[in-house]
Formats: C-alpha cells, sequence, structure tokens
C-alpha cells in the first residue's frame, strides 16, 4: 500500500497529517503474527504456512472492497499478521533445509525471490491511473495465492529436521501443548535469555528506522517532487533491481565474513542513505532508493539469519515470532513518533 498511498489516501479521504498513524496501525497487525507462529514449534512449518497463505490472500483481496479508512486498516492489518507469518516459516524453512556453509545465501536468496514480487507491483502500479477502479484493481489480484494452493499443497512438504526432530521427542507432546500457546516464548527466554535480549533490540531499532524511512519514499516522490506514477515504477523497478542485490550480496558475505561485521556495515549506512533521500536534489533519487532497498535489505537478511541460528530446532520458530513481535512494535513506535511530530500539511518533507 505504500506506492498507492498518495492514491489511497484521496479516495478514502485521509488526511495527511494522519497517515503517519493510519499506516501505524496497519503495521500493528503484525501482533497476532507472534501468537500464532510459536505454534509452528508445535504443530509443524507446513501445515501453519499453509494456512498463511489463505489468510493472506483473503485478506489482500477483501482490501479491494475497502469503503472506508477503518474499513482499510481492518483489512490490512489482517492480511499482514498472515504475510508476516508466512514470511517468518518461510526463513525457517530455509535456514533448516540448506547447511550452515550455504544458509545466509539461501535467506538472501529468498529476500530476493520476494522482491521480484514488489517488482511485478511496481510494474502494474505504472497503470494505476489507467486501471478499472484504480488502486482497488491491484488488490483484487490478492487472490492468486488462494488459486495456487493446490499446487503448494503438492510441493511444500514438511522439513527433515524438524520431522527428526518429532521423532526424536517421541511425539513430545506436541497436541498437549496447542492450548499453551506461551510454553514455547517462556522456554525460549528462559533458556536463551541473552541472545533473546539482544535480538530483540537489534530488531526493534533497526524496524524502527526503516520503517519510518520507507513508508512514505513513494508518496514523497509523488506528492513533493511531482512524478508520475509510471516515474515511480520506473524508479522501484530498475534502481530497486539493484539494491535487491543486498540480499544476496549481503547473505554471501555473512557466510564467508562473518554475521555481525557485515550486519554492522548494512544497518549503519541505512541512515546516512536516508538523510540524503529525502534532502537531496530530485536527480539523485533513484540512485539513493537503490542505496536504501540494497543496505535495508542487506540488513534484514542478516538479522534473519541470526534469528535462525542462534538458537536450536525446537525454538527457532518462537524465535522468529518474537522478531515479527519486536519489528512491529518498532515499526509503530517510529510511525507513532512521526505521527506526533508531523503537525500541519507539508511537515512531511
Amino acid at each position: 500500500y505504500k506506492r498507492q498511498l498518495k492514491y489511497i489516501r484521496e479516495d478514502l479521504g485521509i488526511a495527511e497529517t494522519d497517515l503517519g498513524f493510519f499506516q501505524m496501525l496497519i503495521r500493528l497487525g503484525a501482533l497476532p503474527a507472534f501468537l500464532i507462529i510459536p505454534f509452528v514449534d508445535r504443530s509443524g512449518r507446513r501445515r501453519l504456512f499453509l494456512l498463511s497463505m489463505i489468510g493472506l490472500s483473503l485478506g489482500t483481496l477483501a482490501t479491494a472492497f475497502s469503503q472506508t479508512a477503518f474499513h482499510f486498516v481492518a483489512c490490512q492489518m489482517v492480511t499482514r499478521t498472515f504475510v508476516l507469518t508466512a514470511s517468518a516459516i518461510a526463513v525457517v524453512i530455509v535456514a533448516e533445509e540448506l547447511p550452515a556453509s550455504a544458509r545466509g545465501w539461501g535467506i538472501g536468496m529468498l529476500a530476493a525471490v520476494s522482491a521480484i514480487g514488489h517488482g511485478l507491483g511496481a510494474a502494474m502500479f505504472s497503470a494505476i491511473e489507467v486501471l478499472p477502479y484504480g488502486w482497488r484493481s491491484l488488490y483484487a489480484l490478492g487472490v492468486i495465492p488462494l488459486l495456487l494452493l493446490p499446487m503448494f499443497r503438492r510441493h511444500i512438504k514438511e522439513t527433515a529436521r524438524f520431522q527428526r526432530h518429532l521423532d526424536d521427542s517421541g511425539g513430545g507432546g506436541v497436541e498437549d501443548h496447542h492450548t499453551r500457546w506461551y510454553s514455547p516464548l517462556y522456554a525460549f527466554a528462559n533458556t536463551h535469555p541473552r541472545r533473546a535480549l539482544g535480538m530483540t533490540i537489534l530488531a526493534a531499532t533497526a524496524s524502527l528506522g526503516h520503517v519510518v524511512v520507507l513508508s512514505f519514499t513513494g508518496y514523497f516522490v509523488l506528492e513533493y517532487h511531482g512524478w508520475e506514477a509510471y516515474q515511480l515504477s520506473m524508479m522501484v523497478i530498475v534502481a530497486g533491481a539493484v539494491g535487491v542485490g543486498g540480499n544476496v550480496v549481503a547473505g554471501r558475505l555473512a557466510d564467508r565474513v562473518g554475521r555481525r561485521r557485515v550486519g554492522f556495515t548494512f544497518l549503519a549506512v541505512f541512515p546516512v542513505g536516508a538523510w540524503l533521500f529525502y534532502n537531496g536534489p530530485g536527480w539523485s533519487l533513484p540512485v539513493l532508493w537503490a542505496v536504501l532497498v540494497f543496505t535495508m535489505m542487506g540488513g534484514n537478511v542478516i538479522i534473519r539469519a541470526l534469528s535462525s541460528e542462534l538458537f536450536p530446532t525446537s525454538h527457532r520458530g518462537t524465535s522468529t515470532g518474537v522478531l515479527v513481535l519486536m519489528e512491529t512494535l518498532g515499526a509503530a513506535l517510529g510511525l507513532f513518533i512521526l505521527g506526533m511530530l508531523q503537525q500541519q500539511e507539508g511537515d512531511l518533507s
């Protein structure tokens, strides 16, 4: 919805001064994912992943029929819950199916493939002013994952590592703990308190900076630089394609040099690029956009790799759920602060 924000605001009558709070509420839609993801350590990866695909597809489709800002936010909160659940489980699946020497590269490739979807969305966005029903047509495409569900069911299998863990534990009380969703969270925090604390702080602070900067890039170039929709699409596709390389580069470097050093470099460069993007000349925007996407995606790859590798199989899904929670809270806090600072139209610049 970030690229369509200008059109959604105009259609649903949302004031610019409310955009920060508007996006904050949508970000909070990830909170239920924190309660859902721990079940992946009880029920398995495959089942919850498929259910999440159904949820995100229906939520996106329902968004196309929103009549008010409240309806839009509600649909997007539901959608975000399942999008983040599916994304988190996908990272766990990749981490468990690949050896440690290729795990960073694998997570980076997963993020890069995901970015291709964003590129396709950007390409379709270029026609937003001629599509029937405008931005609503883009959300109607959310039905596609639901149509592909039979294929997903055939080809997505349970991870071998989780199956071995299940066999070694003899079923391990999997069914007995379904109603005790807090059990994995308690075991996670109690077994690895220092690792858990470090990961939560890193995830929250990184998300705070990333979301505040990237949530308004599309709106900024359309509203403040007077760009057309096709120009924004070109920037996202061309410059973004360069930036997407951050996934693969960060993953490969992390496998060779180490997670901590690579992660620090990517996370440190991002705020410099952000300041230049919002304060530099118009001609520099595509270059700086590529820098932002490159460093943001690279940093996120390292954070996800750490959340998967620092914890054993029995706690890996839970650690990813905690990561989602802290990223959500960090993002919501950043957007709340932005909303408080923005007092009138034009303050965004």
